[in-house]
């Protein structure tokens, strides 16, 4: 299915997917406006507003968070981000999103799920043929072509057939047996995708067309509340962060039940905006040696229960260069002894250089930031000046914070050993 995989992209980046129905139009677009696309991913109807240069695979990726399909050499060689269009094999790095109006899209995200694998899935892990996992979901998505089109084919024609995705590991015997075996298990075709769905699949905000300078988005800001989105995908950090304060539930409460007196305990950020009805714009930055980043953008206090001292917020934000952040976030406080115990849990979604940290290094400055917070929340509490205000975070103290962090958990390990 390689040549015929790589065929049907090719075809497609020549004549723009069109629905039957649809009249043979042309539209242009310039190359700093955005289009948006309709189309159905693993069952689910998505809508992205795209740049025309982005290809599906970074729609697939950045705009709906569907990180499964992986980018290898971006050229159609690799087989990486292979997935299924209107029923072929395609590679998503030689699609441009804009050409799939209506398709129909497959992902490695739709073959299965946890207590639920597609049989080609447990087959893989049955015969030990994931090793890094980087060229499996090629793996997985070109052999569910071959063997929908092909059901039963012999062993001995799979090493031909699979040649078009590209095993960094050459773990390519494991693969051709896990195959092979779900072949043979299934003659008469291969099982339907198990994570098909009819749900609304959310897209990130779009990184594709016009990035915002300060200037515009002061004036983004000016213009009212956007309406947040927050992704149903797996997020790229969840944060759960414990501290134990001196301050107590009520004095918290009054701190956290004001948006502007809160804002200012996190590290970095500021207040832009007050929208009324918990509705706020604002901005947050955050520094990591040289990589300097300025978020902003809408928060919506959605829960707010004065009785179980807890909160609910979502929040979306974008930077100049064209990364975005979209999440939740839960604050809790309770009493403990003396004190208070402050409870936050945040799933967040990141695209552009942000994400690029990678997750652990992303869910440590997360954490720390979170930990700055309630720190500031306590000192604010109890009518202290907190120690972070609104200054970004200290790279320099950040690594130290992170540093002795690490250490300690390895220490604990060491002791729960002993």
């Amino acid at each position: 299915m390689s040549i015929k995989s790589i065929a049907t992209s090719l075809r497609r980046t020549i004549t723009p997917h069109r629905d039957s129905q649809s009249e043979d139009t042309t539209l242009r677009v310039a190359a700093d406006e955005t289009v948006t696309v309709s189309f159905t991913v693993n069952g689910r109807p998505a809508t992205v507003d795209v740049a025309p240069r982005v290809t599906l695979s970074d729609a697939l990726r950045d705009h709906l968070g569907l990180t499964g399909t992986h980018i290898g050499c971006e050229h159609g060689v690799c087989g990486m981000c292979t997935v299924v269009v209107d029923g072929d094999a395609a590679r998503a790095c030689l699609l441009l999103a804009c050409q799939m109006e209506g398709a129909e899209i497959l992902t490695v995200e739709g073959l299965g799920k946890q207590g639920d694998l597609h049989p080609l899935q447990s087959s893989f892990s049955d015969h030990h043929a994931l090793q890094c996992g980087f060229c499996t979901p090629g793996m997985l998505m070109s052999s569910y072509d071959l063997l929908k089109h092909e059901p039963g084919i012999a062993a001995e024609e799979l090493p031909e057939q699979m040649s078009g995705v590209l095993c960094r590991c050459t773990g390519y015997r494991h693969i051709m047996d896990a195959v092979a075996d779900v072949s043979d298990s299934y003659p008469d075709g291969i099982p339907a995708p198990r994570n098909c769905a009819e749900a609304a699949l959310l897209p990130r905000a779009s990184t594709g067309g016009r990035s915002a300078a300060d200037g515009d988005q002061e004036v983004a800001a000016a213009t009212g509340p956007g309406e947040i989105h927050v992704p149903q995908s797996e997020p790229t950090v969840t944060i759960d962060v414990t501290s134990e304060v001196t301050a107590g539930v009520d004095e918290l409460w009054v701190v956290i039940d004001d948006t502007e007196q809160m804002v200012r305990c996190l590290p970095g950020a500021e207040l832009v905006a007050d929208f009324g009805d918990d509705k706020y714009q604002g901005r947050i930055q955050v520094a990591l040696g040289p990589v300097k980043l300025s978020f902003l953008g809408d928060i919506h206090v959605v829960e707010r229960d004065p009785v179980s001292h807890s909160l609910r917020a979502l929040a979306q934000a974008d930077d100049p260069s064209g990364g975005t952040v979209q999440g939740t976030v839960h604050l809790k406080v309770d009493p403990s002894g003396e004190g208070s115990v402050i409870r936050a849990h945040a799933e967040m979604h990141m695209t552009g250089r942000i994400a690029q940290f990678g997750r652990s290094l992303a869910g440590d400055v997360s954490k720390d930031m979170f930990s700055q917070f309630t720190a500031a929340l306590d000192a604010t509490a109890r009518g202290e000046e907190p120690v972070v205000g609104g200054a970004p975070p200290s790279a320099f103290r950040m690594t130290l914070r992170l540093i002795n962090s690490r250490a300690r958990a390895i220490t604990q390990r060491i002791k729960r050993k002993d």
